[in-house]
């Protein structure tokens, strides 16, 4: 994402002509936004399924409904009134109401959109020699987690789609024209409403989700870059505005029709807008976290495995944060979250949870971390670090908007290759379900020791405290994600 995107943390996103910075769809409002006043989205939560009693408490409370999720029992709901969420609250059956977004925010004065033709499925490929993609001399991240020696044995199976929950992924691009099922994809940006038409799941202010599916699934054909997982389908799952921003109703939607659809694996890089940690003891904010909660249950249900960025603030998520920035679409309010705050989705639910490293397998210098928070580390590139490669860039090559080839980093950048691996498991033992799925990859993950001493900037003080000792879990989870490992043993 360029810096007049970013809205989320997962994507420290720079192309390769950029300046790099630690972004992420992260928020902020954008120059040259215009603050909006109006009816505001709210999350009204029932117990247990249907919508009947959130329906009546909406209306009740004076608002109109907008979207029904029945399968967890959620309904968003548009109102002008700021007291709706107290009025819905009290209602026979309702036990959350909250705003999904703060009644002040902005939208872009313009876009560009991108128009990619759907070109259908190709026949896809079965492996081969990575060398012979141009430009996979500089993929030092695809050598470092044995793709290429996993790619001899498997390109991955036809049968498996990724759902890339992003901005959008370019249609027509060389490298992915291939693999893009547009049966599948859709855009959740119209207040959780879903769009099938193809010209709303493509890009339209950012490249990020066409960088992220080429990382996942990039096409073997001899031209540009290769993908984890070459031979998947990925889906389109746009659930990024214009603006920038992933409201919880967005992510909803994208949970809710992976699932439906029957997707094996969903790729998150980013963290659910307005705010770098939801807080379940406030109200406004208990309800959102439930609903996507009851989203992620239902695609763990459905056998999804919702693969998640852990964030790019430099945070330690397994301790008490003092959140400068949130909400990040209106005045940020400073405050101090403890333990019931959460990252969403990556600490909600039973997601795999994506730590960053560089090109020497050391923690990216913005990656979050936590002891019993990370699940696997992945490269999403360190622009500090030189790169082996003729490049010497350590960060992510992938493909861009406009059929091009950029590089970015951040842990939206690791995220897709973890994705991208669970996706080769998927393919390889086609009767494991999602848990199976996850434990292969965290069983078949290389330990990674916690660094002695930990220098980013090289300043000569400590900047980040790495628990676990020899098993680097507190940096690395459970390791270094191992494609070729993952798929053999």
């Amino acid at each position: 994402m360029n810096s007049t995107f970013i809205r989320k943390a997962a994507a420290i996103a720079a192309t390769a002509s950029c300046a790099v910075a630690a972004t992420a769809l992260t928020a902020t409002a954008p120059a040259g936004a215009a603050p909006l006043a109006g009816p505001t989205s709210f999350v009204v939560a029932q117990g247990g399924t249907g919508t009947d009693k959130a329906v009546a408490a909406v209306t009740a409370a004076g608002g109109t409904v907008v979207q029904e999720w029945p399968q967890i029992g959620v309904v968003i709901a548009s109102a002008s009134d700021d007291t709706f969420d107290d009025k819905a609250r009290q209602s026979p059956g309702i036990i959350a109401a909250g705003p999904s977004r703060a009644m002040q925010a902005y939208e872009p004065t313009s876009t560009v959109p991108v128009d990619g033709v759907v070109q259908g499925l190709g026949a896809g490929t079965s492996g081969g020699d990575d060398n012979e993609e141009p430009l996979f001399a500089n993929q030092w991240h695809m050598r470092q987690i044995g793709a290429d020696k996993a790619h001899l044995k498997t390109d991955g199976n036809r049968n498996i789609t990724v759902g890339v929950l992003d901005s959008g992924i370019e249609a027509d691009h060389p490298d992915l024209a291939a693999n893009v099922d547009a049966s599948q994809s859709v855009d959740c940006t119209d207040r959780g409403v879903p769009n099938t038409d193809p010209k709303a799941w493509q890009p339209t202010t950012s490249d990020h989700g066409t960088h992220v599916a080429g990382t996942i699934a990039a096409a073997r054909n001899k031209q540009g870059v290769i993908g984890v997982a070459p031979n998947v389908k990925l889906a389109s799952v746009k659930v990024v505005e214009d603006a920038g921003y992933i409201y919880p109703e967005y992510a909803i939607c994208g949970f809710i029709w992976a699932a439906d659809k029957g997707m094996e694996v969903t790729n998150n890089s980013y963290y659910i807008d307005p705010y770098a940690l939801w807080c379940k003891a406030n109200l406004d904010e208990k309800a959102a976290i439930l609903a996507v909660e009851r989203a992620l249950k239902y695609s763990e249900k459905k056998d999804v495995v919702n693969v998640a960025a852990a964030g790019n603030s430099a945070w330690d998520l397994s301790k008490p944060i003092t959140d400068t920035g949130s909400p990040n679409n209106a005045e940020p309010m400073p405050r101090d979250a403890d333990q019931r705050c959460y990252d969403m989705p990556t600490e909600v639910g039973n997601t795999v949870t994506v730590s960053s490293v560089g090109s020497t397998a050391v923690k990216s210098y913005f990656s979050n971390w936590g002891r019993n928070v990370i699940d696997v580390a992945a490269p999403g590139g360190d622009a500090r670090v030189a790169a082996d490669t003729p490049s010497k860039n350590g960060r992510v090559l992938s493909t861009i908007v406009g059929g091009g080839y950029g590089y970015k980093q951040g842990t939206s950048m690791a995220s897709p290759h973890a994705a991208g691996v669970v996706a080769l498991i998927r393919g390889t033992d086609t009767g494991l379900n999602a848990k199976q799925a996850m434990k292969t990859l965290e069983r078949e993950a290389d330990t990674l020791a916690c660094p002695e001493f930990y220098d980013a900037n090289r300043d000569g003080v400590n900047d980040a405290t790495c628990d676990g000792g020899a098993s680097g879990s507190g940096y690395y989870g459970h390791g270094l994600i191992d494609a070729l490992d993952a798929v053999t043993k």
